[in-house]
């Protein structure tokens, strides 16, 4: 049985829950400023990690009940799991050695691009004028916000370690747009969001523990860090990602993850009112042009009403209006 935000189908409302997910995401790099005395391994582990087996627990009984469906897709959910444990060092790794909204926007930048070409050469999907023109936007605007000349707070960084940061924001991007693909398959394939979210975030999670054991330490040393590690897997990365999974149940992996550029706005903002980084009028107007880049991405919904997220005629139409032929 789908729950009942499986049961509403109108795009408009996964692009909503997108959007929430991204305003939570993009508090994560303050968050982790917090507690400087914790690895990013260690952040990334913490709230991926713990975020992923609550997400388990949380989707426990439809995972049971959908679990002859995992198995048959164990391949698909074992990539995302190994995706999904990746991204979080990768990412918060990424942030601390390019700087919040840096790593923040190549992390999150690439991954609308990674997303639309796995679509394309693995499902075929075409890659409509629509997509093409909010994601050149959007990711035009990252760029401008990534490389307006800003950094860290007080720091004069070596040029080896923003481009290491860079270099791990591309692989966050792309592992990003992997896991959200699987998931988004999964749930094509039949399965609740509940179930291939659930499944796929618990085995990430699994993976993730032994690189907490190794490095988590120091979240136990004083309240402030135990305080942001909670609050990163509990806010952002557990309700963050129910609210993703519900959206992902409605719109293309390519639509939600170049939605999800919003993050970078949020997370540039609350990196200059909050840890005091520097952005130029050039950067400011990165952030704006990413939001234009978001309306263009949102899907209009056709006059005849919604269509059931993963149904043959809702396929059909999609390909109809990219001028693309129906795949047999």
């Amino acid at each position: 049985m789908r729950s009942a935000a499986g049961s509403a189908t109108a795009p408009g409302v996964g692009v909503l829950c997108v959007v929430a997910a991204s305003v939570l995401w993009g508090t994560t790099g303050t968050a982790a400023t917090f507690a400087p005395s914790v690895s990013p391994l260690a952040i990334g582990a913490a709230a991926m990690g713990i975020g992923g087996l609550l997400q388990a627990l949380y989707a426990a009984r439809a995972i049971a009940g959908q679990g002859t469906g995992l198995m048959a897709r164990w391949r698909l959910v074992s990539l995302a799991a190994v995706a999904v444990a990746v991204y979080p060092l990768a990412f918060y790794s990424s942030m601390r050695l390019s700087g919040v909204a840096v790593g923040t926007v190549v992390s999150i930048g690439s991954a609308p691009v990674a997303a639309a070409l796995i679509e394309r050469f693995t499902d075929g999907k075409p890659l409509t004028r629509q997509w093409m023109a909010g994601a050149f936007m959007g990711v035009s605007g990252a760029a401008l916000l990534s490389f307006a000349g800003h950094g860290p707070a007080g720091s004069s960084g070596t040029s080896w370690t923003f481009l290491a940061g860079l270099a791990l924001g591309l692989v966050a991007g792309t592992t990003y747009a992997l896991y959200s693909w699987t998931a988004h398959r999964l749930i094509g394939g039949g399965l609740s969001s509940r179930a291939a979210m659930g499944a796929v975030f618990g085995l990430g999670g699994l993976l993730l523990m032994p690189v907490l054991a190794a490095t988590g330490r120091p979240l136990l040393e004083s309240w402030t860090n135990f305080s942001v590690g909670a609050y990163m897997a509990l806010v952002p990365m557990f309700a963050g990602y129910v609210l993703f999974g519900w959206g992902l149940a409605r719109i293309r992996a390519s639509t939600a993850t170049g939605i999800s550029l919003l993050e970078t706005v949020v997370a540039a903002v609350l990196a200059v009112l909050v840890v005091g980084e520097r952005l130029p009028l050039l950067a400011w107007l990165g952030a704006a042009v990413v939001i234009l880049g978001l309306f263009i991405l949102t899907p209009r919904q056709s006059a005849r009403g919604p269509l059931p997220p993963s149904s043959p005629a809702r396929e059909r139409l999609a390909q109809q209006q990219a001028g693309a032929k129906p795949h047999q």
